[in-house]
């Protein structure tokens, strides 16, 4: 998916005709643009105006995903306006699973039997 200024021109146009057929898709649009400002910026204090916006437009369908948010708003609020990352975490408790994994199905004798691959 691209940023929409960074289109190609004939992409552009595609877009822009395609969002005058739809109002609904127009609304919609709006309201993603400013999540995705929301989260590229890490601004997770804007996210509960954000999510008050969204469920007060009834025509953009995009209500019952800012009310998923609620949930867990604290969370997702400071998810999104820190700088943190379990990327290199989550890399490496992958690596371990499918290493249990392998194990648990008997392709790697040698890891489960000695504790080293």
């Amino acid at each position: 998916m691209s940023h929409p200024d960074h289109l190609r021109d004939d992409d552009q146009l595609r877009l822009k005709t395609l969002l005058a057929r739809s109002p609904e898709l127009t609304a919609a649009t709006t309201h993603v643009r400013t999540f995705a400002t929301v989260m590229t910026n890490r601004e997770g204090e804007r996210l509960r105006g954000w999510i008050a916006d969204v469920c007060a437009d009834q025509q953009c369908g995009l209500a019952s995903f800012a009310a998923g948010l609620i949930t867990d708003l604290d969370a997702v609020v400071f998810g999104m306006s820190t700088e943190w990352s379990s990327g290199p975490v989550e890399g490496r408790v992958n690596d371990l699973k499918a290493s249990s994994a392998a194990c648990s199905a008997g392709q790697n004798f040698r890891c489960c039997a000695s504790g080293s691959s």
